[in-house]
């Protein structure tokens, strides 16, 4: 399946509310006044674009209605994904790679929210890609975080550092990198235990492996990606917030995409938190986790098809 078309699928329900709503607003209008441009803003709002892409949408198709440019309603999704596709690709939607050495990737996040699923999908994207793989098993509270990851170095042939469940996680994070280092490995993929924003401890053991970390590599962790489950809903902006100001947040997972009618949530966490969207996760299996594309992911929001 190519690129456009997971998209399409992962974001369907999104889609088919979006589109089934903006066609009841404007279909049979005679003249649209302003209460059809505020529907149109609460059927953006509704998907989870945010206030401030929802406004910039309704400005924009308002502004060329008024200038005679719209005569009906069959271009509104084009210039609307066209507006969204503008607006996600201020940002880079690609990694930060190392200069030289491993590319060292901190995975960080609440339980629940599919990190060490993302980190083991992450290693197969990568392996398949010819590159050299480690994994760093440094959620070492749960047991069966440790032999999930374990699961997928087997899966997808990367090596893996591990300790017994209780050991320092600053100690494994040492540990592998070292590892990752002497085995010239392209990427070193970390896994940290789940914990919550609010969680000074927690997060003080995270500022202890980043600092780890840099004593051996001193541009590293070259990105410090957070998974966010986008079926938590405002939840997920609460985390969102506290670990991009807490946790040196560098980047963004969005997981469970095609079970959510709030697809626009990739846009709301980049907008209001400057973070970029760089994966998003539609399904369990190892391919549904894909590199964020803002065209695809902008015409699969407005039930488009790949140009």
């Amino acid at each position: 399946m190519g690129l456009f078309s997971v998209f399409k699928k992962g974001l369907q329900k999104t889609a088919t509310a979006i589109t089934r709503g903006v066609t009841a607003i404007f279909t049979d209008v005679q003249k649209w006044d302003a209460s059809t441009f505020t529907n149109l803003e609460h059927v953006l709002l509704e998907a989870d674009f945010g206030a401030e892409a929802a406004k910039k949408i309704k400005e924009d198709i308002k502004d060329r209605y008024d200038r005679g440019l719209l005569s009906g309603s069959e271009n509104i999704l084009e210039i609307a994904a066209g507006d969204i596709t503008a607006l996600m690709q201020t940002r880079r939607s690609t990694l930060n790679l190392a200069p030289e050495g491993p590319t060292v990737i901190l995975m960080v996040g609440v339980n629940g929210s599919g990190k060490t699923t993302t980190a083991g999908k992450l290693a197969w994207i990568f392996t398949r890609a010819g590159k050299k793989v480690m994994l760093g098993a440094c959620d070492t509270f749960r047991a069966a975080a440790s032999e999930q990851l374990k699961l997928w170095a087997e899966r997808t042939g990367a090596g893996i550092v591990a300790s017994k469940t209780g050991a320092d996680p600053a100690a494994v994070a040492y540990d592998a990198v070292s590892s990752a280092i002497a085995q010239k490995a392209d990427y070193l993929i970390i896994d940290t235990a789940g914990r919550q924003q609010n969680k000074k401890s927690l997060m003080d053991e995270l500022a202890k492996m980043r600092r780890i970390i840099t004593k051996l590599l001193p541009d590293a962790p070259h990105e410090t990606l957070l998974t966010l489950d986008t079926s938590m809903g405002m939840n997920m902006l609460s985390q969102a917030k506290e670990f991009s100001e807490t946790a040196g947040v560098t980047g963004v997972v969005l997981t469970k995409l095609d079970g959510t009618g709030k697809g626009g949530c990739a846009v709301r966490i980049q907008t209001e938190f400057q973070l970029p969207v760089l994966f998003a996760g539609f399904g369990e299996q190892p391919e549904d986790l894909q590199e964020f594309d803002p065209k695809s992911y902008a015409s699969a929001m407005f039930g488009l098809e790949e140009d």
